[in-house]
């Protein structure tokens, strides 16, 4: 996790869902899908959940989605802001694939 900057807030903790998890853990999983996920869960992690470019749904708008990789090449990943829990988290619930 990065250190927050100077007056900025830290970021709430990005957890993943047992699909996700799995998914991570796949051997034939490529390097460079690995990564990008990765670097969704640390973009999650500082902006608690508010990353520039993710949608919401508008009847739900704690879930949201952000693409992965260049231009979303790689795929999307869904994730849950729960702000209301002590300690507040996100949980990334799942990652469709391209």
């Amino acid at each position: 996790m990065s250190e927050p900057y100077e007056g900025q807030p830290e970021g709430w903790p990005c957890v993943l869902s047992e699909e996700v998890t799995d998914l991570l853990k796949d051997p034939a999983l490529p390097t460079e899908v690995f990564g990008a996920i990765i670097a969704a869960t640390v973009q999650i992690n500082e902006t608690r959940g508010m990353t520039a470019g993710s949608t919401a749904s508008p009847k739900w708008p704690q879930q949201r989605r952000i693409a992965i990789g260049a231009d979303g090449s790689l795929g999307v990943a869904e994730y849950v802001i729960v702000a209301d829990a002590d300690p507040p988290h996100i949980v990334l619930t799942r990652v469709q694939l391209y």
